[in-house]
């Protein structure tokens, strides 16, 4: 048995054509529907599978929708070159937002470069600095915002509505693929096929900030390699928190 025989690996998915066209349909309204309402809509991806199914129907049926994701100066090198590769593959522009630069000065100066180790509140703070107030400046103007949270990544999401107000930014905030399953998911990204991370093809179901993340074994919950020294219900970087 080889050293990776026992990391989760992308399932090997194959659903019946009519199905996942049914998928693709749903998916592609849902989203010419959320662009008919709104006019300044904005959708974050991390660049991982669920949110390249969002990609791949923005990019087939609302290319108004605009598209950014956060660099937040710790992720992994083949996260940043996937940004160019989505971005060759669909034709689309996808904005790389920064956090700023005395934010992050600080929090290195208060807790250290890995202090989001050393206690949960570390952790929150750096997640502040990196995503959430550069997530906050992104969304600053927008009328809505869409994401590829589904129900079944994490007990933390599986009372996900399509659509939930965004109590914090007071915007209604979209969650187009909230009620796909893993098979669904998987078998529509091969069946249309859409570009992976490379991760994924590393033993990573979900895929954030180098740092705190990590690949995980075949039996565990697909949201263990997340900051895997926290407990279960602390596997939230404060973005989808109401």
């Amino acid at each position: 048995m080889s050293a990776n025989a026992s990391l989760w690996q992308i399932p090997k998915i194959e659903l019946p054509e009519n199905h996942l066209s049914s998928l693709q349909k749903k998916l592609e309204e849902r989203l010419i529907n959320i662009s008919s309402q709104y006019s300044d809509i904005r959708f974050a991806t991390s660049l991982a599978a669920e949110d390249m199914a969002v990609t791949d129907g923005i990019a087939k049926s609302a290319k108004s929708i605009h598209i950014f994701t956060l660099f937040t100066g710790r992720l992994h090198a083949e996260t940043v070159e996937m940004k160019k590769t989505v971005e060759s593959h669909y034709g689309l522009s996808i904005n790389a937002v920064e956090p700023q630069a005395q934010d992050v000065e600080e929090f290195i100066a208060q807790h250290g470069l890995n202090g989001f180790y050393e206690s949960e509140e570390a952790k929150k703070k750096c997640c502040y600095v990196r995503k959430v107030k550069p997530l906050e400046l992104s969304l600053n103007g927008a009328d809505a915002w869409i994401t590829g949270l589904r129900r079944s990544q994490s007990v933390t999401r599986n009372e996900l509505a399509f659509q939930e107000l965004d109590e914090v930014r007071g915007i209604p905030k979209f969650n187009p693929i909230f009620d796909w399953t893993d098979d669904e998911l998987w078998g529509y990204l091969a069946w249309q096929k859409v570009p992976l991370h490379p991760l994924h093809q590393q033993g990573y179901p979900s895929i954030g900030c180098e740092p705190c993340t990590r690949a995980i074994r075949s039996d565990e919950d697909l949201r263990a390699g997340r900051w895997w020294w926290l407990n279960k219900e602390s596997k939230e970087c404060g973005l989808h928190l109401k």
